[in-house]
């Protein structure tokens, strides 16, 4: 059988796992409303933070990370290369951002991310985390931390875990175009902190 067939199997995984909403069904199992029609509407962590407070935004940020794990693990029993192994990876952002389940509108990719380089270049991981913390801390913005942690982590990657670097790369340039939206808010002051927002959401335009 040619190998060009399992590798298609995994990435193909790797999307439709990625395309599950930690957000969404976290949600959904808590009986919560649903991140996509409050707050910001983006289904990801910091809104269900603002949203819904700290437990359901930690079990976001636990799915929205593990969910990459299991193609990954596959992927790296089966020793394939690192560039394959990346694809994977960017299989499952690629589904947690554009999510066939959800109509293609996903979410930031941050924390999926976050789960990709824990398995690819795990140092990278835990450097981008801390820098996320120390300015979603300093600055009280999802995006400001996130933005900064997608550039700081080709440079940490050629540093710590350099031939992972091009692959690290991509997965950078993928969040930072997901944050676009954010980038121009933030341009006219109107991202919104990480505080948490009335249940009831307000009028926001998506984050898509």
């Amino acid at each position: 059988m040619s190998p060009v067939l399992p590798v298609a199997a995994l990435v193909v995984a790797g999307y439709l796992s990625g395309s599950l909403l930690g957000a969404v069904w976290v949600c959904r199992a808590l009986g919560r409303r649903d991140p996509r029609y409050a707050g910001s509407r983006n289904p990801g962590f910091s809104n269900v933070l603002r949203v819904h407070g700290t437990l359901p935004a930690a079990l976001t940020l636990a799915v929205d990370a593990v969910k990459a794990m299991p193609v990954l693990w596959i992927a790296q029993r089966e020793t394939l290369p690192l560039w394959i192994q990346g694809a994977v990876g960017l299989s499952v952002l690629v589904g947690h951002s554009y999510p066939v389940w959800h109509r293609g509108r996903g979410g930031k990719a941050v924390a999926s991310a976050f789960g990709v380089l824990l398995m690819i270049a795990t140092p990278v991981a835990w450097v981008c985390a801390l820098c996320w913390a120390l300015l979603a801390w300093r600055s009280r913005t999802a995006a400001v931390a996130s933005l900064a942690a997608a550039l700081l982590a080709p440079l940490a990657s050629y540093w710590l875990v350099r031939e992972a670097t091009p692959v690290v790369s991509v997965f950078s340039a993928l969040v930072l175009v997901r944050h676009a939206w954010n980038i121009r808010r933030l341009g006219h002051g109107g991202e919104p902190g990480l505080s948490r927002a009335s249940r009831e959401g307000g009028v926001r335009p998506p984050e898509e």
